[in-house]
């Protein structure tokens, strides 16, 4: 069996409970300096890479700052620190639901995201536990969209991640989602909807498309009231965008949902008006690590079943 390379811990903290960048050197790569490779690799330009090793804040393995003389190793590692973007905090509370030496359970609000990405860095679920909870080592063991609500598993441990994480690979846990989408009286309820999804990078929005189904949904009616319905949603599979895209296919996306079934223009920074009515309400699995079976409920609620009238007003 072939060993993983070793990958040597990171000489730099974190930083607003964000990792450094971590940068492999190709096998392949040209012979010359790091600093060239940097240049033709990143979009920050030589400029930028010029400051940044005249002011030291790209390091190799030792924690020593390179130079523009530095030679190209292939293999070798180096670290810097990207320079964070400015953010709208999210002004939701992030609740920590559980937590144990080995897992964290958060009930995070809606548009906060679950780990740095993009224009998402400092102001996500992930960086926000590791400053609060003053825990460096946390890691994510799955993820939820940015715009959805609900239950998130994070690892103390790195060295037991994969462990969990495992558990969503071999679809071990059990999940249960809510929405609220108009109620369609012809609509045939429950039922399990399945098909092929497939979300191309670069591409806001997920497609159906023929083929082999690799996304599976179980859709319940529990409530309808003044032509809203209050559904419970079952994923069997975990694609992306699944539950939105099977909620659109039946002919009821989900209140607030920006790309179904048509793609809104990008919304404002600081706009968290009439958020997606998905929250993640249920979380189930027998711990990997303790045996101990767990079984999590968010605490939070749909705002356009609760009280539809202000969360269609809000903002106008």
């Amino acid at each position: 069996m072939r060993r993983k390379p070793r990958i040597p811990p990171s000489p730099l903290p974190q930083r607003h409970g964000v990792d450094p960048v971590r940068i492999k050197l190709p096998q392949g790569g040209r012979r010359g300096t790091v600093r060239e490779h940097l240049v033709e690799r990143l979009a920050a330009g030589a400029g930028v890479i010029d400051g940044m090793i005249g002011e030291g804040l790209i390091v190799g393995e030792d924690g020593r700052p390179l130079t523009a003389e530095t030679a190209y190793v292939p293999g070798m590692f180096v670290w810097f620190h990207r320079e964070l973007p400015d953010e709208e905090r999210v002004p939701f509370a992030l609740d920590v639901v559980y937590r144990d030496e080995h897992i964290v359970v958060a009930d995070k609000p809606h548009f906060l995201a679950t780990t740095p990405r993009g224009s998402h860095v400092a102001e996500t679920v992930l960086a926000r536990l590791r400053r609060e909870l003053d825990l460096p080592t946390l890691g994510a063991a799955h993820r939820l969209d940015r715009l959805t609500a609900g239950l998130v598993l994070f690892t103390v441990r790195p060295e037991e991640r994969g462990a969990y994480q495992s558990l969503f690979r071999d679809k071990l846990v059990g999940k249960e989602y809510e929405a609220v989408a108009a109620y369609d009286a012809g609509l045939d309820l429950p039922r399990t909807v399945r098909s092929r999804i497939v979300k191309e990078r670069g591409v806001l929005a997920a497609q159906e498309v023929a083929g082999e189904p690799n996304a599976v949904s179980r859709v319940e009616l529990r409530e309808h009231r003044d032509g809203v319905g209050l559904y419970r949603l079952l994923p069997r599979t975990g694609q992306t965008h699944q539950l939105r895209v099977h909620m659109n296919a039946l002919g009821v996306p989900i209140l607030g949902d920006p790309l179904y079934p048509v793609v809104t223009g990008p919304v404002p920074a600081g706009d968290f008006r009439r958020p997606l009515q998905l929250l993640a309400r249920v979380l189930e699995f027998t711990d990997p690590v303790t045996g101990h079976d767990h079984r999590f409920v968010s605490g939070r609620g749909l705002q356009a079943w609760t009280s539809y009238d202000a969360w269609a007003s809000y903002g106008t």
